[in-house]
């Protein structure tokens, strides 16, 4: 499993500030922990599928600033090919999403695969890692894992938008998250630390890294426990990895997990 993770989330995504520097912060804390579990689970898991992938959701969720969408979605109602047929279908089936489920035909129907009631309660598909899962199920339905595997930005775009929109925003994110991925690629080879476990570095937060935290508070170390793997809990991996006759590299691969829990 290639550990992408929250860093490398935004490493792909735009830098904002001020509230949208919130939104996209609390958005992918949320998502980090799960990411590369999720897209495993739909087959979304090599270079080119996950590069694809995020080219595509960071430009349809505004650089994961939002998993909802911005206008009302008084457009949709009566919109009856998306099975909107009650008063005030339009907005309560808005746009939702990482890859954004209009409708409630659609929300019935991918709450059906999920086991939601993305219909009773429309507003579950607007919490991160539903989101995420929304988005991974449409991939799958549209198989656009297919034109990744080759590579192919135009018919990836045309699966996804049914048209070319915003093709140039959706290039600009799949070169950046090619290069962030040869990066991940470079640190697990060089660590030579693969497995299950996620692999850490300073930048990286999230759940995990609260567990890591916890390990190294119960080996002596006096760390705060926040999930975000800054430089006091870097000093403290290397000079772990030190003691235990580590790569003192402050990289978090399966070795060192594995003395960790030990420890633990």
């Amino acid at each position: 499993m290639i550990p992408v993770d929250g860093s490398f989330i935004l490493s792909v995504a735009p830098t904002f500030s001020g509230a949208n520097a919130a939104a996209q912060t609390r958005i992918v804390a949320e998502l980090s922990s799960g990411f590369a579990g999720v897209l495993g689970r739909y087959q979304i898991n090599t270079r080119f599928r996950i590069a694809h992938f995020m080219g595509q959701v960071t430009h349809e969720c505004a650089g994961f600033r939002t998993t909802e969408e911005f206008a009302s979605g008084a457009a949709y109602e009566g919109r009856t090919d998306l099975g909107n047929t009650q008063p005030g279908d339009g907005k309560r089936y808005k746009g939702r999403g990482l890859l954004q489920l209009t409708g409630r035909a659609n929300y019935r129907s991918i709450g059906a695969k999920l086991g939601l009631d993305l219909e009773g309660h429309p507003e579950i598909a607007a919490e991160p890692l539903t989101s995420l899962r929304i988005a991974c199920e449409y991939w799958t339905m549209r198989k656009i894992n297919d034109p990744a595997d080759q590579d192919d930005l135009i018919e990836v775009t045309k699966r996804v938008n049914g048209g070319l929109n915003g093709l140039e925003d959706r290039r600009t994110y799949l070169r950046k998250a090619k290069t962030a991925l040869a990066a991940i690629d470079g640190i697990v080879v060089a660590s030579g630390q693969t497995g299950t476990d996620p692999v850490l570095r300073r930048g990286s937060f999230g759940v995990a890294v609260g567990e890591l935290q916890h390990l190294l508070r119960k080996a002596g170390y006096a760390l705060g426990v926040d999930n975000d793997f800054g430089p006091a809990t870097e000093l403290a991996v290397m000079d772990f990895q030190r003691r235990k006759g580590l790569d003192a590299d402050g990289i978090v691969g399966q070795f060192t997990w594995a003395v960790l829990r030990k420890q633990g």
